[in-house]
């Protein structure tokens, strides 16, 4: 047997020799690579263009994931942050096809621009550049603010930066403010779990809403306990429905002391014809162990005692269904629009209530807190010159820093839609330049650079240690000015801290208001937009310059625009609301 298998190899090992001498395997031969074409190509899977993390770390974290390509071999890899390299490769498994993820963990607030730079053997170098943004740390705008929905395209609260359980499939529509906004659908609504909202002996809710009254039954907002015994009338926890017919909707809010529910069922007061009042309404809940009250449009539609309020055993937050929970005599889900859900451990007051109503009308707001974006709409001011931040030294947050020659501007198209204009701002001047101008839209018109026929501008002129405030109005044919002169008068050597400004105008009437005080009011005969450029904000140029009313190098804060004249009421809570 032995002798059988040597001779079996000593055959095939002749076999093999044979076939190499007589070429029956190809020899293995050196391969022209040929010439290098092209230059890498490079891809970036992450993140993408435009892309803003989210997080209330004061620094975060990025995965850029990325992948090059050449046609010959690639010889080194770059990888920038705002132009400072954070990494670069230059030993590769595969020289033609690279695949890397780099985990960036110092990334600040503000707007960054990643860089690929690779580079092939014969000295070929492509890059590719994407824009990404860490936005700013939610900051909460009102005392005892727990939760924060905005609806902007995501289902989040913006405070723990937690998605809700979606069910169903609900979507996004129009919102109050111009931007996005909860579109419900059949069947569809949102839960967050209950820790850390159902705690305490007070709680308020404030949010906008737009019914949609095909369903004549539905549960609006919810927390409570899963008792099917008792599918509405529960025990504890609250309840927010509507229930009527397709022309008359009224609202009721359940409250459970721990031993039965409370109802403030106030009929008429809180009831809608759906087919009338078709807009969006602004609602507000607000509980204490005492007492508990809602609103609607500003307005304390219900209001009475409470025996207690307690939170035992209660479920998940139910937004715009009665399910799970809460789904009793048919409150199920609402298929209509909600936007701007607030949440807060604390019973508001009237005023409260009223307040973030006209914060959340306003179409534009800026914060200045480390950026020049509108926080409505998401876009940055264009910046001319180098205006700065008092950090930590504005009404609420950082504040806009002025600098010579410097301003920021924003396209108006959003601004001028209607026959009525309000802003609110705080302002700290600086006087050493006695002439400038605060806020404008108006025509280029180098003819007239202050005296405009159309749009509005508000400046200040005088001398280091007396200044004053003007207001120009344009009806479409001229401007009317309102100089009140003493009243609207300040001494910047003395009056240095922050003061609040105020502006309204109607197509009858304009005023403007320092402090909270009415310091200049009179009559219109028209309010024109005709040919407006940008709005300006901190100087007069580029359109209202004249007279040397341009820079103003001093600071401004918590910048609001309405499309609505201010009453003084609204100017009261607005001010009150930075003090």
């Amino acid at each position: 047997m032995k002798i059988y298998y040597n001779l079996i190899l000593f055959v095939l090992s002749m076999f093999l020799l044979s076939a190499c001498d007589q070429d029956y395997i190809d020899g293995i031969s050196k391969v022209n690579l040929g010439s290098d074409e092209s230059a890498p190509q490079i891809t970036v899977h992450f993140p993408p263009e435009g892309y803003e993390l989210q997080t209330n770390d004061a620094v975060g974290s990025i995965n850029f994931d990325f992948e090059v390509r050449d046609d010959i071999e690639i010889s080194s890899i770059s990888l920038k942050v705002d132009g400072a390299e954070i990494k670069s490769y230059v030993d590769f498994k595969d020289y033609r096809i690279v695949f890397e993820n780099y985990l960036y963990n110092k990334v600040t607030t503000g707007m960054h621009v990643l860089s690929v730079l690779a580079t092939d053997a014969e000295g070929q170098t492509s890059t590719l550049d994407v824009n990404f943004a860490k936005a700013p740390p939610y900051v909460p705008q009102y005392e005892g603010e727990m939760f924060y929905m905005p609806f902007n395209n995501e289902f989040k609260d913006m405070l723990s930066l937690s998605d809700a359980t979606i069910v169903g499939n609900p979507g996004f529509g129009t919102g109050i403010q111009g931007g996005s906004a909860y579109m419900g659908a059949a069947d569809s609504y949102l839960t967050f779990p209950s820790d850390g909202l159902a705690a305490g002996d007070e709680f308020s809710a404030s949010f906008w809403l737009k019914i949609d009254a095909q369903d004549t039954r539905a549960g609006i907002l919810s927390m409570a306990p899963a008792s099917p015994d008792s599918p509405s009338d529960k025990a504890s926890g609250f309840g927010f429905f509507r229930e009527g017919s397709a022309d008359s909707q009224k609202f009721v809010l359940l409250v459970g002391n721990g031993s039965n529910a409370t109802w403030f069922n106030p009929g008429a007061a809180a009831t809608i014809d759906p087919a009338v009042d078709n807009g969006w309404i602004h609602f507000a809940i607000s509980i204490s162990a005492s007492e508990a009250a809602f609103y609607m449009n500003g307005v304390q539609v219900s209001q009475g005692a409470l025996s207690g309020f307690n939170w035992t055993d209660v479920g998940a937050l139910s937004i715009m269904s009665g399910e799970p929970n809460f789904s009793g005599w048919d409150h199920k889900v609402e298929k209509g629009g909600m936007d701007e859900l607030r949440l807060f451990n604390k019973a508001l007051t009237p005023d409260e209530v009223r307040t973030i109503m006209l914060k959340e009308q306003a179409g534009f707001y800026m914060d200045f807190n480390g950026d020049y974006k509108e926080a409505l709409s998401g876009d940055e001011a264009t910046v001319i010159g180098n205006p700065s931040f008092n950090y930590g030294g504005g009404i609420h947050g950082d504040a806009y820093l002025g600098a010579a020659d410097s301003y920021l501007t924003f396209p108006s198209a959003e601004l001028i839609s209607g026959d009525e204009f309000g802003a609110s701002f705080w302002l700290k001047i600086d006087a050493s330049d006695t002439r400038a101008s605060i806020l404008s839209i108006a025509p280029a018109n180098p003819l007239s650079p202050s005296d405009k026929a159309s749009g509005f501008g508000f400046l200040r002129e005088g001398d280091e240690t007396s200044q004053k405030f003007l207001l120009l109005v344009g009806n479409g044919v001229n401007a009317t000015w309102f100089n009140p002169g003493l009243p609207a008068t300040i001494d910047p050597t003395t009056e240095t801290d922050w003061i609040h400004f105020a502006i309204s105008i109607s197509p009858t009437e304009a005023a403007f208001y320092m402090d909270g005080e009415q310091v200049s009011q009179g009559a219109l005969t028209g309010f024109n937009w005709s040919d407006v450029g940008d709005l300006s904000i901190m100087s007069g140029e580029p359109n209202f310059s004249g007279w040397e009313h341009k820079t103003d190098k001093g600071q401004m804060d918590d910048l609001y625009l309405f499309n609505k004249a201010l009453t003084p009421e609204e100017v009261r809570l607005l001010r009150n609301d930075g003090l």
